[in-house]
């Protein structure tokens, strides 16, 4: 089924042709409209086409609208609002016509794409032995959501957690746990990482310790049997750690996902080998750098792009230019996708660069950084305890789920202890996640328990509760959703059409978010969704309409709005349930 934006551009792309000859390729710029009584959709583009011919933009907007019909199967009616917007007011026909395919469809309305991809998703990058903290929220999070909407788009999508288990890092913590005699036995996460500290302390504070530390990581590069065995079980307890986590917050990594820089050490040599066969790499001060000019600093001095340092190590960027070419080569990947903080916008910049200009990333793959901004604390700050200390995730999920049971407890005290636990369990991380997901993503945002917890405004327990209301609805009627959805659906007053509008974006929320990789614009479409269908429920008899076809008409319009509600949260990550 075609978006309506599809459906309205080709009579309006016609129209202006009619008008301004072909030439031009002008976009209709179809976009619903947000203002009630200026239409259904809106075409906005006599602004652009005024500026470029030097024309009233009214003038351009009414030369169009002569060439439109005033009334077609689509539109009952077109008008001109401010500056030149034509206004367009879908028919009622139309519109209860798309609703009744949404509602026939399994898929909604959505298409799947017609030229699928592989596309290699690079999230979560947690560091080995430490545990996961507020930090690492925002990867998981987005990573899994973009995922999530490519597969529904019919993509091949291939996670990958890249891991940081090299280097000196790794180093300094078996040296330390060396010069301890330690002996491999069962840690949790949280000692391995106090470890860590004092191994950073000792790494920064003595030049002894931290030569031999540097020596340990050659000895793990080389395969030395105890240094590799200790390096092996912080790995595997850090794993477990972080499959622990990612399935408490309800992500789709998994440890069959993790692919860490250890992986890409056997590629390394070969890739700076290549680099610089390639005329692309020189020398300096016994390191090897690559020059790429387009890329300066505030003197306008070239930046060094370093892939080997002066003792021989490799960096993040010899890894990271290793691991796509192990994705476009062996996974045969056509579009690569990092998930990982706005920090490291530069980083990815030169790293694309470079891979194009080796032609490691042929012109056909797609090399997209998908970053984000920061958690911040109620002092706008990047959030922390109130000692200063990085929250851990384990803490953080923990706080989330006793937060959403203390509000269970108030909305229905009667709810049995079991009941109460388990929903808490998926409403405390939901809420965190469409807390994160709902803001632009490469923006910062403020993080707000209050908020994000509540069952008022843009959360996921209002979403939630439209769901649980549609449910309850039904109980009541003595039918369930896929019965009572086969009924035709009528539009016979405003909130009615308002909520049908919103049920027919979905469609174009859906392909926006995975398009331009924007969780946000889908989390917009059903918070829209949720506000419409409670003022519905509040102003439309349902079961007591006194008329039996609109009771299910009314009944089948609910379990549409149920379907589109479920399938958003499940794309976004978050778990429905019917009762609450």
């Amino acid at each position: 089924m075609d978006s309506i934006k599809i459906a309205l551009k080709k009579p309006f792309a016609d129209a202006i042709k009619s008008v301004f000859g072909p030439d031009l390729g002008i976009d209709p710029m179809i976009e619903p409209s947000r203002v009630a009584g200026y239409g259904d959709y809106q075409a906005n583009f006599s602004m652009d086409v005024a500026r470029r011919l030097r024309r009233s933009p009214i003038e351009v907007a009414e030369s169009v609208l002569k060439k439109l019909p005033a009334c077609t199967d689509i539109w009952h009616k077109l008008d001109i609002s401010g500056p030149g917007f034509i206004n367009v007011h879908l028919a009622d026909n139309f519109l209860v016509d798309r609703v009744n395919l949404l509602a026939a469809d399994a898929r909604l309305g959505v298409p799947r794409n017609m030229q699928t991809e592989t596309v290699v998703v690079d999230y979560g990058g947690q560091n080995i032995a430490k545990e996961l903290h507020v930090g690492h929220l925002r990867s998981l999070i987005i990573g899994d959501a973009i995922v999530r909407l490519l597969e529904f788009q019919g993509h091949r999508v291939i996670r990958q957690n890249h891991v940081g288990d090299w280097g000196v890092q790794f180093g300094m913590v078996i040296q330390y746990l060396m010069d301890e005699h330690y002996t491999i036995r069962e840690e949790t996460i949280a000692s391995i990482d106090q470890i860590y500290k004092q191994a950073k302390i000792l790494f920064d504070s003595d030049d002894d310790f931290a030569m031999r530390a540097k020596n340990r990581v050659v000895a793990l590069q080389k395969g030395d049997a105890d240094t590799a065995a200790i390096w092996d079980h912080l790995v595997k307890v850090s794993n477990r750690h972080i499959d622990v986590i990612s399935r408490r917050l309800g992500v789709l990594l998994n440890t069959d996902d993790v692919r860490g820089e250890s992986f890409y050490n056997q590629f390394l040599e070969d890739t700076v080998r290549d680099i610089e066969q390639k005329g692309l790499a020189q020398e300096e001060n016994g390191a090897v750098i690559v020059l790429l000019p387009e890329f300066v600093d505030r003197d306008n001095k070239i930046l060094p792009l370093v892939i080997r340092k002066t003792e021989g190590a490799f960096l993040y960027a010899t890894t990271d230019i290793a691991a796509a070419r192990y994705r476009i080569e062996t996974l045969k990947a056509n579009r690569l996708i990092y998930v990982t903080d706005t920090r490291q916008t530069l980083h990815f910049k030169m790293i694309f660069s470079l891979l194009r200009k080796a032609g490691f990333a042929p012109d056909h793959v797609r090399l997209e950084h998908a970053s984000f901004g920061t958690v911040l604390g109620n002092d706008r700050k990047p959030f922390k305890t109130r000692s200063g200390e990085t929250i851990k995730l384990e803490a953080l999920l923990d706080e989330a789920e006793k937060r959403s049971q203390d509000v269970l407890v108030s909305k229905n005290p009667s709810m049995d202890t079991e009941t109460m636990k388990k929903n808490a369990q998926l409403i405390g991380p939901g809420s965190l996640k469409y807390a994160d997901l709902k803001n632009e993503r490469s923006k910062d945002y403020l993080f707000d328990w209050n908020r994000m917890i509540s069952f008022e405004g843009n959360t996921a327990p209002y979403l939630l509760n439209a769901y649980v209301r549609i449910h309850s609805l039904h109980r009541k009627s003595g039918k369930t959703i896929s019965e009572s959805i086969s009924a035709q659906i009528r539009i016979i007053e405003n909130e009615e059409r308002w909520l049908v509008l919103k049920l027919i974006e979905f469609p174009e929320a859906i392909s926006a978010s995975a398009d331009e990789l924007a969780p946000h614009k889908l989390c917009n479409a059903l918070y829209e969704l949720a506000g419409s269908y409670h003022k519905f429920y509040e102003q439309c008899p349902i079961l007591n309409s006194g008329d039996p076809q609109m009771t299910a008409s009314r009944l089948a319009l609910s379990a549409v709005v149920a379907n589109v509600l479920k399938l958003g949260m499940d794309l976004l990550g978050l778990q429905a349930m019917d009762k609450m």
